[in-house]
């Protein structure tokens, strides 16, 4: 069932890519988000007010906040970040792991004891490409975890163009969203499972971007386009029909449709929320949050953030 409640809040720059809540401190409840032109910016809870905090020098993607109250921002072209929206202070914290530059730093969580898991969605592509890794499906997307102590180190590889990052409510797991394979990737952490994959859920009805944990335990998931049978095939057939398609002019290649879709789910991976929203003023979501039965979206393309308001909305759809 489509819900037509969906309020749109304007910010002065393309692309709000990812949200994140303020939880504590002055301004809880505020949303921040990064636009396309490195600009940080802070929604007021009301979404009434909107103000540019910070400037990042590249391109802003997922971002979180860290036990100071300052943002750990994914920079797709700087990598992480430490970002202070009281001062505008921006500070490098990681651009290279293993002495290679990240091309695509994308998507992060941040755990209890200040570890960074992070994603890095290829190996070959930057975001202007994103398309052509998603097409060509190099699945040399990565998980990867900061220490406190400033270690880095790959804990998955060879994803279908990791994106998203998310920690159970217990930190039992970390996930990670695979677009191109269109599920998210589970590693346990603690308990008798600890060092084993699985799957929080797979064959997901459109391509995942960022998800995040949200005020009700829950992982909340975006799903950015629906599934596209002309890219599931593509992305089966030969390597050079692959590329072939991905040099073609842009008007002639695969396009994401538009919708506003994002779903819940539960530590037993079942299903509890599905909203499929008008997208008729929005669309293209690509970062979400649910923080106290409010849901925050982000979009790769809006020059807006949005939000919709759970009320009785339960299991299934809604």
């Amino acid at each position: 069932m489509t819900r037509t409640d969906l309020t749109v809040v304007p910010v002065d720059g393309p692309g709000a890519e990812d949200v994140v809540v303020a939880t504590h401190g002055p301004h809880e409840g505020s949303v921040f988000t990064g636009t396309e032109d490195g600009a940080i910016h802070r929604v007021s809870h009301d979404g009434r007010t909107v103000e540019k905090v910070a400037h990042t020098g590249g391109r802003p993607l997922g971002i979180e906040i860290d036990g100071d109250g300052r943002l750990m921002v994914c920079d797709a072209h700087r990598g992480l970040l430490r970002v202070d929206p009281a001062t505008g202070g921006v500070e490098a914290v990681l651009d290279a792991v293993g002495g290679a530059p990240m091309k695509f730093c994308n998507n992060a969580a941040i755990a209890s004891d200040g570890t960074v898991w992070f994603s890095d969605s290829s190996l070959r592509f930057g975001i202007e490409d994103w398309k052509a890794d998603f097409v060509q499906n190099t699945r040399t997307g990565r998980l990867m975890r900061r220490d406190p102590d400033g270690t880095v180190t790959v804990v998955v590889d060879q994803l279908a163009f990791a994106n998203g990052v998310a920690l159970s409510a217990a930190e039992e797991y970390v996930c990670v969203a695979e677009t191109a394979g269109r599920s998210v990737v589970r590693l346990w952490l603690t308990g008798e499972r600890a060092g084993m994959r699985d799957r929080l859920c797979a064959d997901l009805p459109g391509y995942p971007d960022n998800i995040a944990r949200g005020s009700d335990g829950l992982i909340w998931i975006t799903l950015a386009s629906p599934k596209d049978p002309v890219v599931e095939r593509l992305q089966q057939g030969p390597l050079a029909l692959r590329r072939l398609v991905t040099k073609l002019p842009e008007k002639v290649q695969p396009a994401p449709k538009r919708t506003v879709r994002v779903q819940a789910y539960d530590d037993a991976g079942a299903l509890v929320h599905d909203l499929d929203l008008d997208s008729s003023g929005y669309h293209m979501v690509t970062g979400v949050r649910e923080h106290e039965g409010r849901v925050w979206l982000g979009s790769l393309h809006e020059p807006a953030v949005a939000v919709h308001d759970l009320g009785g909305s339960s299991s299934g759809t809604a």
